[in-house]
């Protein structure tokens, strides 16, 4: 009996975590990109994975596993990653109220989380900023990794510990009856799984069309510390995060944080705009980030918009040293009817992942071993 065969469209953290899972219920894996590398969404994130953004349930227990096939992997090829965990700042008293309600409702969940006040946190990390400092939750599940390096390497380790098969420089435009054309390239296998993101537009245009999904651009910027060798110690975020992540709905006074934002701030809500620090193992600062919905947007970033991002950063970080050396944008699908992911079968073999919504990192692993099983 031949072994059975599994092609997978797309060498971002979603394609690269189905192959894992393929791969591992026993299928001859091919990846094909159109790129001569990733060069999307999955490269131009914070490389957080991060448990503690997701609702307690299915969703925590997916980012847990997430996160343990990361460590599994990274400690087999040696790719670094650092168990560092969050710290989400309070420098106003609405927000410290909304830290110490997560606190609860997480704690009585099992989660491992701390308060902390002002004197602690000044005293473990470095540069936070004490100026009206009143504390912070602090988290130590959640774990970085260098995205860019992770998600270059990770072909390697597939490859060679799973007998993946890529396939670069090379462009899926038409899915038939389990064939697969590429110009005058033909390919055949018995699943077919397409997880390139915006490619699943070209794709199928019209099942595209169909669904509750949008694209969001973010911003995003990477800073050189003044001092080599200088570390904060965990990742950062500010207040204004605890308006993006669906976990923190959990707190009661979260509502009059947000009314006191739109009073106080309302440019930052229009733009989507929470600020969030991560550092990777050569002490460059990852810090992001807006959120711009579109099906189409211009290929060009805002200055005024990466101002308002760092003039909000310096309410809770001491960054005014820091060397500002890239910036760049990345455009991700995003459901718009609040599911946290896209999964579609349009025909027999055929299945399509999609829409994580900037959780890629977080979720992928998880979400991969889900759905390969389910086959």
């Amino acid at each position: 009996m031949s072994q059975k065969t599994a092609i997978v469209i797309g060498a971002g953290i979603v394609g690269l975590a189905t192959a894992r899972s393929l791969s591992l219920k026993g299928y001859l894996v091919t990846v094909i990109e159109r790129n001569q590398k990733a060069v999307g969404a999955s490269i131009r994130n914070f490389g957080m994975v991060w448990p503690i953004g997701q609702p307690d349930g299915k969703l925590y227990q997916r980012a847990i596993r997430s996160k343990e096939i990361w460590k599994d992997l990274a400690d087999s090829i040696g790719l670094w990653y650092d168990e560092v965990g969050s710290l989400h700042l309070a420098h106003h008293p609405k927000e410290w109220e909304v830290l110490q309600e997560l606190q609860a409702s997480f704690s009585a969940n099992g989660r491992q989380v701390k308060l902390l006040d002002s004197a602690s946190i000044q005293s473990a990390y470095n540069g936070i900023n004490g100026n009206n400092l009143l504390g912070g939750l602090y988290s130590p599940v959640e774990t970085i990794v260098d995205p860019r390096e992770a998600i270059a390497i990770i072909p390697t380790y597939l490859n060679e510990y799973l007998n993946v098969n890529f396939i670069w420089n090379t462009t899926i435009t038409e899915i038939t009856d389990g064939k697969l054309k590429a110009g005058k390239q033909e390919f055949h296998a018995d699943l077919i799984f397409v997880c390139s993101g915006q490619d699943f537009e070209t794709l199928y245009p019209d099942l595209f069309a169909e669904q509750a999904i949008t694209k969001c651009k973010l911003q995003m910027m990477r800073f050189a510390p003044e001092t080599e060798g200088w570390r904060i110690g965990t990742s950062i975020c500010g207040g204004l995060s605890l308006t993006h992540y669906h976990s923190f709905k959990a707190a009661p006074s979260l509502q009059k944080l947000k009314e006191h934002y739109a009073a106080e701030m309302q440019d930052y809500l229009d733009w989507g705009i929470h600020v969030m620090v991560s550092q990777n193992h050569l002490g460059e600062l990852t810090v992001g980030d807006t959120h711009e919905y579109a099906n189409t947007f211009d290929p060009f970033d805002k200055a005024n918009l990466n101002k308002m991002v760092l003039d909000y950063l310096q309410k809770f970080a001491i960054s005014g040293n820091w060397k500002l050396i890239q910036t760049w944008h990345g455009i991700y699908p995003k459901m718009t009817n609040g599911d946290t992911e896209l999964l579609l079968n349009p025909s027999p073999g055929v299945y399509i992942i999609n829409g994580l919504g900037g959780n890629g990192m977080t979720l992928s692993f998880g979400l991969a071993e889900e759905v390969v099983a389910s086959i």
